[in-house]
Parts: C-alpha cells; sequence; structure tokens
C-alpha cells in the first residue's frame, strides 16, 4: 500500500508521540482500556438493551395506542403497527444522530492531531453524555415528564457526544503500548465495557426486577423503584451518568495523553480542516486505507443498526418481557466480554484482515437465522414453536434458540470493533492517527442514517418488523465484498 508524508504546510509545528511502551496491563494501556468500562454502559443500556426498547413500545407504541388512530383494526394488528412505529422512531433516532456526527467527525479527528491535550477535550463530551443520559429519569409515557422530541434531542446529543469521545479515544490508542500489544489493549476495552454493563444489568435485576416479580433477593424493590411507572426503566441513565463520572478519573489519571500542551485550538481545527479536504481529494495516495473506510462505512452502518435495533425487535416482536429483555442483556454482555478478547486473539492467529471478514461473515449468518424465528415457528416454518418450561422467562423452544444465536452475534459483533481499530492503526500513515479515525468515525457514521433509514421505510411500507431487519443484511455484504478487497502491508517484523 502507497501512503504519503503528510503535507509539511499542515503539519503542526511540534511532533506527536507515535507509539507507547508497555501491554493490556500496563498503567497507560489498562488506564486507555479502562476508559471503555466507564463509558460503554451507557451505549449499552440505554442505546441497545433497557432504555431503547422501553421508549419504543411503552413511550411511542402505548402513545400511540393510546390516541385511538388505531382502534379501527384487530388488537393484534394494532399492536403490530403500534410495535412498527416504535420501532421506526428509534431508527429515526439513530438516522439523525448519525448525519450530525459524519458531518463534524473527521474534522474533530484531524485537529486532534494538531491541537493542545485531548483529556480536557474528551472531558466535555463526556460531560454531555452524562447530562443526556440523566435527563432521561424524565421520559415517561402518557405524556408526563419530557415530550416525545424532548427524548429524542437527549438520545441524539449523547449519541454525538459518544461517537465525538470514541473519536478522540481512539486517537490515543497509538500511544496506549507497543504497536504489537495495540490488538489486545483494544480488545481489553471493549471486555471491559461489556462487563461493566453485565455489573449493572445484574444489580438491576437483584435490586429491582426480581424482588418486585418474585419477592427475592429483597422483598420489594430497594429505594422504593416503581415498576409501574417504569422507574427501573428510566433510572438507567442516571445510573450510567454517574457510572461514568466515577469511573473515567482513573483514565484522565494515568492514560497517556498525545497532545501538546499550548498549542492552539484555533490552528488546528483550520489546520485540520485542510488537511481532511487534502486527503479527500487525494484519496488515491492512501487507495487501500480508503478501501478498507469504505468497507467500513457499509458493514459498521449494518452493525450499529442490528445492534441498536435488535433489542427493540425481540421485545417488540417476540415480545419479552423486562426480566427477559434483562437476563438477554446480560447474557449477550458477557458473551460481548469475551468478544473483545476473542478479537485479538483471532487477529494474532489468522491476521486482521481475515479475522474481521470472519467476524462479519459470522454476524450476517447468524442474523439471518434469528430472523427464521417467530413466535409460531423457527427457520421459516420448518420447526414448530413449543413450550420448554414453565419458568419466568424463556418458556419457548422459540426464545432459546434466539437466546443461543444472540451469544454467537455479540462475540462477534464486539470482536469485529476491535480488529477495525486494530486494521485501522495498521493501515494509517504515522503521526495521522486522529485524523484518519475522524474519517474511521465518519466511516461508520456518514451512512449511519442508511441502515436504519432501511428498517425505519421497510418496517413502515410493509408493517412487519422482520422485513424491516432483513434490510440490513445487503449493508453487511456490501461491506464484506469491499474489505475482502483490501491489500494489508507487510507485518513488521
Amino acid at each position: 500500500m502507497e501512503t504519503a508524508n503528510p503535507d509539511p504546510n499542515i503539519r503542526p509545528a511540534f511532533a506527536r508521540p507515535h507509539t507507547g511502551e508497555g501491554g493490556a496491563l500496563s498503567r497507560t494501556g489498562f488506564a486507555w482500556a479502562v476508559f471503555e468500562w466507564a463509558r460503554n454502559p451507557y451505549y449499552i443500556l440505554v442505546v441497545i438493551y433497557i432504555f431503547a426498547p422501553y421508549f419504543a413500545r411503552d413511550i411511542i407504541g402505548g402513545d400511540v395506542l393510546a390516541s385511538g388512530t388505531l382502534d379501527s383494526l384487530e388488537p393484534e394488528e394494532a399492536l403490530a403497527q403500534a410495535n412498527a412505529i416504535g420501532q421506526a422512531t428509534i431508527a429515526s433516532v439513530t438516522k439523525w444522530a448519525g448525519v450530525i456526527a459524519a458531518l463534524t467527525a473527521p474534522f474533530l479527528g484531524a485537529a486532534l492531531d494538531r491541537g493542545g491535550r485531548l483529556k480536557p477535550i474528551l472531558a466535555v463530551f463526556l460531560g454531555a453524555i452524562a447530562l443526556a443520559s440523566a435527563g432521561l429519569w424524565f421520559a415517561m409515557p402518557g405524556g408526563e415528564g419530557l415530550s416525545t422530541p424532548a427524548i429524542m434531542t437527549l438520545l441524539v446529543v449523547a449519541y454525538v457526544g459518544y461517537t465525538y469521545s470514541e473519536v478522540t479515544h481512539n486517537a490515543m490508542l497509538s500511544v496506549a503500548g507497543e504497536p504489537r500489544r495495540l490488538a489486545m489493549i483494544s480488545g481489553l476495552g471493549l471486555g471491559l465495557g461489556n462487563l461493566a454493563a453485565t455489573l449493572i444489568f445484574i444489580a438491576i435485576a437483584l435490586f429491582f426486577v426480581l424482588p418486585a416479580a418474585v419477592g427475592w433477593p429483597f422483598a420489594a424493590p430497594l429505594f422504593g423503584v416503581d415498576l409501574e411507572r417504569f422507574e427501573h426503566a428510566r433510572l438507567v441513565g442516571p445510573i450510567c451518568a454517574v457510572w461514568l463520572a466515577a469511573f473515567s478519573i482513573p483514565f484522565f489519571l494515568n492514560a497517556k495523553d498525545p497532545g501538546q500542551p499550548g498549542a492552539s485550538w484555533t490552528k488546528a481545527f483550520g489546520e485540520g480542516a485542510r488537511s481532511v479536504i487534502r486527503t479527500l481529494r487525494e484519496a488515491t495516495r492512501f487507495r487501500e486505507l480508503m478501501k478498507f473506510l469504505i468497507a467500513r462505512m457499509f458493514y459498521a452502518d449494518a452493525m450499529a443498526a442490528l445492534l441498536a435495533l435488535g433489542a427493540v425487535y425481540v421485545a417488540l416482536f417476540l415480545q419479552w418481557n423486562f426480566l427477559e429483555m434483562l437476563c438477554y442483556a446480560i447474557f449477550a454482555s458477557a458473551c460481548a466480554f469475551g468478544g473483545g478478547i476473542f478479537g485479538g486473539w483471532l487477529e494474532e492467529r489468522v491476521g486482521v484482515k481475515t479475522a474481521l471478514a470472519l467476524e462479519i461473515l459470522a454476524m450476517v449468518v447468524t442474523g439471518l437465522v434469528q430472523l427464521s424465528i417467530t413466535r409460531e415457528s423457527l427457520f421459516f416454518g420448518l420447526v414448530d414453536n413449543v413450550e420448554v418450561w414453565d419458568g419466568l422467562v424463556f418458556s419457548t423452544l422459540s426464545d432459546l434458540v434466539y437466546l443461543g444465536l444472540i451469544s454467537v452475534i455479540a462475540i462477534t459483533a464486539t470482536a469485529s470493533i476491535s480488529s477495525s481499530r486494530t486494521m485501522l492503526v495498521a493501515l494509517a500513515p504515522p503521526g495521522r492517527s486522529g485524523e484518519f479515525f475522524g474519517l474511521y468515525a465518519i466511516a461508520g457514521t456518514i451512512t449511519v442514517w442508511m441502515g436504519p433509514l432501511l428498517v425505519e421505510q421497510f418496517t413502515l411500507w410493509s408493517g412487519d418488523q422482520r422485513i424491516g431487519m432483513t434490510s440490513i443484511h445487503l449493508l453487511f455484504a456490501i461491506g464484506l465484498a469491499i474489505l475482502l478487497s483490501v491489500r494489508m502491508p507487510e507485518r513488521p517484523a
């Protein structure tokens, strides 16, 4: 792969450190990884598993049913239509957040290569996530609390802040440890993020949900939490805000900051903008890297839609209750913890490109099998659904098979995120990781509206959630095809 040295006219006057020292358990490597222990629970609890399904089903769907606009339909058909509208609304939030991030993230990333310390900038983004997340406590159905547009605005603000924090954090990966240890550092971060979410899920189950359902391990939910007012679902916003503030401290104390003290951010943004434009104009000079970014544009969009809407899909289509959703989240997050470690291991065995291709292929196949499962049958009607046991959760064969397939999605999705970051570091020109992580972010966000838009439009057009979710796999196929054409540089000795 040909790479060109950055133009001296758009480089900062100081030299950035290009590499770090140590591995995943070194002071700087572990500090970089523990950041995701602090931040990632927001995405997992709010965007994927708990708040988004609650917002789609109980606020949007509930309000639609209460409005009387679907009274002419049969009850089951009216519920399906209300669920489709809820799924489309969540897709719309993701779409608009992606548009905003796509137009701005590359310029931020390029400025990070040229500006001052990155930690203060990162603190601003984390503050935006924490404030927006805390505000979700006031998201209540029936017109109480915040209005639907206000809730959507909070979700968009937090989502954009999350993307900005990801660009900034990723720009610090190259100095977190030795180049050959970066895959494990990246994988450890994702693993810790999912482990943290798993612990929070377990706490919610033990403190609130199980006491209300079976009177165990406490006679009633702690702290007076009222499940009938959905306080257990609304509470995840404040919990994630406090968790983020508390556990970001080790990162800020110990992580290595590649920024230059006293550098002008005004100049950095100006030079960065010119560099992004120049890079896009001269894309042929970074041909293999650009092919990878285009591939990521498609497969990351598909994966983001799959993760963000997958929990909404099962909550509405398979009609899993909150306890089942909580168990689902705990199981998936525990599997995803292993996925972060598995990604680093697989990259070392078969190479990062092959590892990433295998991870994407596994997601595609598993996702299609999942869509063959309904409340009545499995595998497109080949096997009838039956009740397996009489318990609180996952009592049917469909439930159990779908849950088993979730483990594959959780492991491979997390591993693919780790592999993607490692592949970007391997392909990016030295000294410009922030800029290319900005382009990496735009590759994951410039069309992030496309997956949700496809799901939104196909769901509304067909009135069928399965048809809406099937559209995601077109993006997976395109991204995988382009990825296979990327030529990797020779691995250094």
